[in-house]
């Protein structure tokens, strides 16, 4: 009984963090501008993921990207900066954009 509780506990926090993640893009105003699965006027968190897949520099390029800005790597329209994400939300942001398949 106690490991089918913990294996359920388990299962309900490993799932919790994409949830977490979702909603924090949602609260600093990235879904805006971006979508998981398609272009909005920035790029798909998903098209985001498969370019940088495999870059190990990645995760901390983009959550400076996040926080001061960038342009040109996904056409002329800039990204601006988003001085209300911490470099803690940009890190779990970043995580989670780059985990979407």
């Amino acid at each position: 009984m106690k490991r089918a509780l913990f294996t359920l506990l388990a299962a309900a926090t490993l799932s919790a963090p994409a949830m977490a993640d979702q909603a924090l893009a949602q609260s600093k105003n990235c879904m805006a501008c971006h979508a998981v699965d398609k272009k909005l006027v920035g790029p798909a968190f998903k098209d985001v993921a498969k370019k940088y897949a495999g870059d190990k520099t990645a995760a901390d390029k983009l959550a400076a990207k996040v926080m001061k800005g960038g342009a040109g790597v996904w056409g002329p329209v800039p990204m601006p900066a988003n001085p209300q994400v911490n470099d803690a939300e940009a890190h779990k942001l970043v995580a989670w954009v780059l985990s979407q398949k």
